[in-house]
């Protein structure tokens, strides 16, 4: 499952970032090592880039739904084939693992689509 690492940034109780600004693709990295048999490939980056990008935009952590949409307009699936995809790259969820590893504070409500 999940063995959380010393890192030197501020976390919660759950990993999450605390300060969102401290995240860099080598953390991202890190971070996804604490769970067993994740490795992070350009398919991951591609959606952390996009929750990271919605973050500075919108200052909220892009739901289910949104990275869903994004999906479908940048990959031509379904609903459905995208939430299955998303599903395979962080497959212990989106919010708990994908968020965990794109820097994201802990989202205080969320959608699961």
């Amino acid at each position: 499952m999940r063995e959380p690492l010393d890192l030197p940034v501020e976390r919660d109780s759950d990993g999450y970032l605390m300060d969102p600004d401290d995240w860099n693709p080598e953390l991202a990295r890190l971070l996804a090592s604490e769970w067993k048999g994740l490795s992070l490939s350009d398919d991951h980056f591609a959606v952390i880039d996009f929750m990271r990008a919605w973050l500075a935009e919108r200052h909220i952590v892009p739901d289910v739904r949104d990275v869903t949409k994004f999906l479908v307009d940048t990959r031509g699936m379904t609903k459905k084939e995208a939430k299955q995809y998303l599903f395979e790259l962080f497959p212990h969820g989106y919010m708990q693992q994908g968020c965990q590893i794109a820097g994201m504070r802990r989202p205080r409500a969320w959608s699961v689509g």
